[in-house]
């Protein structure tokens, strides 16, 4: 670390301590030993000399004993030459200047007048309100144990213009943290700069100025040592409980405004104690490494408009979001919600429109947290009935964030957007399928709460593993089209980390329940060689996504005792799929679309089912719109496969599951495909030719029907049949 900022903050310590010398000696000859000293209306004597030495400090001659402590931590100023810069130097002059700093103020309170307002809010004409009594402390001390409050800002100092001071408060006061003010600065404060803007300040606004001197900020960390005594079982003198009490408890931190002299970087030093690192908007000696707090230390120069993010990020909070704030109920009892068509205002992404949804991680610098753009036309600017692009960029940043976790966030958005009154959410991926009922419409909800709803519910439920997240939302084609190449490519490379891994390599699958507010009953099992129907997890992701959330809606199964190899069944995967489809499935084939196939939610990406004259299968990609040789579009077939029933002769699955080796493996496999739509055959076509090499086919993507050539089952077997398709010989599937 650099000799510079420690030299300061030694150097401001001793400053200190001097100047407590010669005040506690000036209140001795004027007051005598005895002389009652003591906070108003606290049981916590002098918090600081209470908590971390366990003194019980009542007289000016006690003050004494707290101030030779400091003399015994305080280290020597560093030698130009010769010099030790240790951080841990650093932190015992820190410290040092704690009980500096407490024997200061508490020899004000002999002062007559007192220089404080032992009140919680200020007055026209008094504005410092100093130390905290034991009321403030029990009614607001609990917010820092509950998480309505996580924490605190110490700001010392003053800002270069009233308006930015109000905007860091205002940012503060949006993140639920308190702001506590000291350190007036040649004459200048935040606190009388929030005055000047008529804010209203104290206790009930979280905004607190406790006073002017540097030494007041002693305060802001006498409250947090109180936090530790009264709420976090730490005993007067555990010092260590207090300080990790403080570091994993009160995620507080120091802005440090304007000018920093020696003092100030003294109260940095003695806030690292606690695990509170100092961000300033000047350039000052930075003390980057990690170890006492979160992250960094002291962190410098930061620009006024990234102060508050940035103080967040380097103090390692979590912003937690309680409420959805959108104009419509919000809630999980609105998840199994439809929308038809003749009650809804707009159509979004589908069948007849592109569109797709996408979570990616960026740096920390790259992302405003909760930051939402609607790049194209707002609601209100789309016909009423009408069907239109619409995608989700949403971009998250975190020093815990993983790509690994990318999908597990990015397949929530299909809950989070179900919870809203009047919103219809299906698919994922570019299968994406949105509808937004007139009565919402009407109630105010406009394609920005989308992202409003993600920026709420991604913190309120994964805040623990990314610090920020901003979101865009598409509504205009064009845009679609330039991202949508970037985001299959993704796509694409998670679907590829499973090369090489089998059903056999492993002992446990995972299952997916995400969509049981659609399907009560259907339970998604994935495994390494079968994807989730929706095609968003994979068997990795389903593995993240247990180590995000334990008690999620992806659980490992432990397969068990073998029940049929050839079918893929087992005895763990029974019991577990029983009981979680609510006893109403006895038995699961994983490898079978013939007998006790498994069963379908409604957001698989493509539909297979056997056309029984061909003894071969059909796959229908979900977009696609016109008649099948089944006799049935997709839409119809989703109703009789969907809603998590068993249904003999027809799966849901993925795309990538059809070059699976374990694609209907128990009825031979990928060769069983007679029929499928043109658009999905052309896209699958490397897939559908590597099973032609493996079962010796040379011209197996041709054998395949599609659209073009046959509309019906007839056709497709006259056209297999002319081909010379396997499936004609293969065994019969019934």
């Amino acid at each position: 670390m650099s000799r510079l900022i420690a030299t300061r903050a030694i150097r401001g310590a001793h400053k200190l301590l001097a100047r407590a010398e010669k005040e506690l000696a000036k209140a001795l000859d004027e007051h005598g030993p005895d002389a009652r000293v003591e906070y108003p209306n606290t049981g916590y004597y002098l918090p600081i000399s209470h908590g971390i030495l366990g003194l019980k400090i009542d007289t000016v001659g006690g003050l004494k004993e707290l101030l030779e402590a400091a003399r015994e931590l305080l280290p020597p100023v560093p030698d130009e030459k010769l010099w030790v810069p240790y951080l841990g130097h650093t932190l015992d002059a820190g410290m040092a200047t704690l009980f500096v700093d407490e024997v200061i103020e508490a020899l004000k309170y002999t002062w007559d007048p007192v220089p404080y307002l032992a009140e919680a809010n200020p007055t026209d004409s008094d504005l410092w309100l100093g130390a905290s009594n034991d009321v403030i402390l029990r009614e607001r001390g609990i917010e820092f144990v509950d998480g309505t409050a996580p924490g605190f800002a110490a700001c010392v100092g003053y800002c270069p213009t009233n308006e930015i001071a109000v905007k860091i408060a205002r940012q503060l006061q949006e993140k639920n943290l308190y702001v506590f003010m000291s350190a007036s600065t040649e004459g200048k404060s935040m606190a009388q700069q929030l005055r000047e803007e008529g804010i209203q300040l104290g206790w009930d606004t979280r905004l607190v100025p406790f006073g002017d001197d540097v030494t007041s900020t002693i305060h802001s960390l006498g409250f947090a040592t109180k936090v530790a005594l009264s709420f976090g079982n730490s005993a007067p003198g555990d010092y260590e409980r207090v300080l990790q009490y403080n570091k994993d408890r009160v995620f507080a931190f120091v802005l440090a405004l304007g000018p920093v002299d020696d003092e100030k970087h003294a109260q940095a030093a003695g806030a690292i104690n606690f695990g509170f690192p100092t961000i300033a908007d000047t350039d000052i000696d930075q003390i980057l490494p990690t170890g006492i707090c979160t992250y960094e230390h002291v962190v410098s120069p930061v620009e006024h408009e990234k102060i508050v993010a940035r103080a967040i990020e380097v103090r390692g909070l979590k912003i937690t979001v309680t409420e959805v704030p959108i104009p419509v109920p919000y809630g999980p009892a609105f998840q199994g919600e439809r929308v038809r068509r003749g009650d809804m205002y707009v159509e979004l992404a589908g069948q007849t429109q592109p569109g797709f949804e996408f979570l990616t991680t960026r740096d920390l610098d790259e992302v405003e947290d909760g930051r939402v753009e609607v790049i194209g036309p707002e609601i209100d600017e789309v016909e009423e009935g009408s069907s239109i692009p619409f995608a989700i960029l949403a971009e998250v940043a975190g020093r815990e964030m993983q790509p690994d976790f990318e999908p597990i966030l990015e397949r929530h958005i299909h809950d989070f957007a179900n919870c809203a009154n009047g919103i219809y959410h299906n698919g994922q991926r570019d299968i994406n399928w949105v509808r937004v009922s007139k009565e919402a419409h009407e109630k105010g909800f406009r394609f920005e709460h989308f992202g409003t709803i993600i920026h709420a519910k991604l913190h309120g439920e994964f805040g623990k593993i990314f610090d920020k997240v901003q979101v865009r939302i598409y509504t205009r084609e064009k845009e679609i089209l330039e991202l949508i190449g970037k985001a299959r490519e993704v796509y694409h490379q998670r679907d590829a980390r499973l090369a090489g891994m089998t059903d056999e390599s492993v002992d446990t699958f995972y299952s997916c329940t995400l969509c049981q507010s659609f399907a009560p009953n259907h339970v998604c099992v994935i495994t390494p060689e079968r994807s989730g129907l929706c095609g968003a997890y994979n068997w990795l992701d389903g593995k993240a996504a247990h180590q995000v959330t334990p008690t999620g809606p992806n659980q490992p199964i432990e397969k068990g005792s073998t029940l049929d190899e050839v079918k893929g069944q087992w005895k763990g995967i029974n019991e577990f799929v029983h009981n979680t489809s609510h006893k109403t499935l006895e038995i699961f084939n994983a490898y079978s679309i013939i007998e006790h196939p498994m069963t379908s939610c409604g957001c698989f990406e493509c539909i297979s089912g056997v056309l029984p004259s061909t003894n071969g299968i059909m796959t229908v990609y979900r977009e696609y719109t016109g008649m099948t040789p089944s006799g049935m579009k997709f839409s119809t077939l989703a109703g009789v496969v969907g809603g998590g029933v068993q249904t003999p002769g027809f799966i849901g699955h993925s795309k990538h599951y059809i070059g699976s080796n374990k694609f209907i493996s128990a009825e031979g496999g990928g060769k069983r495909i007679v029929w499928m739509n043109r658009g999905l055959k052309e896209e699958m076509e490397e897939v559908l030719r590597k099973i032609g090499e493996v079962e010796g086919l040379e011209n197996f993507f041709d054998m395949i029907a599609d659209e073009t050539v046959a509309e019906t089952e007839e056709e497709a077997l006259a056209y297999i049949t002319e081909k010379g398709h396997p499936a004609l010989s293969m065994p019969p599937l019934f």
